[in-house]
């Protein structure tokens, strides 16, 4: 039985560690890490898991990281807006 191997996100996971989230990037690589060995091995059960939490840790990073960015730029407007509201009412 001929099976194709499961993709292993690990350029995403990668990608997602530096510019997104550390810790859950970090989790994506580790099972992308897995998947071309346990596929090699022939534990084609297993290679498609780790793919699958891969993928998932992958894009709870990625969520995770914009959401952060987000917040950050939604507090930074809102210091910036009352900074400049407090200017005009200097009497």
């Amino acid at each position: 039985m001929d099976q194709n191997q499961p993709k292993n996100y690990l350029v995403e996971s990668i990608l997602v560690t530096i510019f997104c989230c550390l810790p859950f990037g970090i989790v994506g690589i580790v099972f992308a890490s897995q998947v071309n060995s346990k596929f090699s091995s022939g534990d084609y059960h297993g290679a498609q898991e780790a793919s699958e939490n891969a993928k998932k840790w992958m894009k709870w990073g990625f969520f995770s990281g914009i959401a952060i960015i987000l917040l950050y730029a939604i507090v930074i407007f809102a210091i910036g807006g009352v900074a400049i509201m407090g200017l005009g009412n200097d009497y």
